[in-house]
């Protein structure tokens, strides 16, 4: 696997955990909505993970060496 591949997904492991923080209670509502079947899940988790491509391969590189360093720390 190349680095840029492992940048990749890297980021976007870190991107999905941020937002999962950010909109827990929003996505509990969405979850627990009368209308939230199971297939609704993988359509969700692809939304999610359609917000990593508003980032370049440099900021997504950046974003995880920052947080490479806190995790070391």
């Amino acid at each position: 696997m190349s680095s840029k591949d492992t940048t990749t997904q890297e980021f976007s492991s870190y991107y999905l955990q941020q937002c999962t923080k950010e909109f827990a209670e929003d996505l509990d509502k969405i979850r627990n909505a009368d209308d939230f079947k199971g297939d609704a899940v993988a359509m969700l988790i692809n939304s999610l993970q359609g917000g990593t491509s508003m980032f370049s391969a440099a900021d997504q590189k950046r974003v995880g060496s920052v947080n490479q360093r806190l995790n070391c720390a």
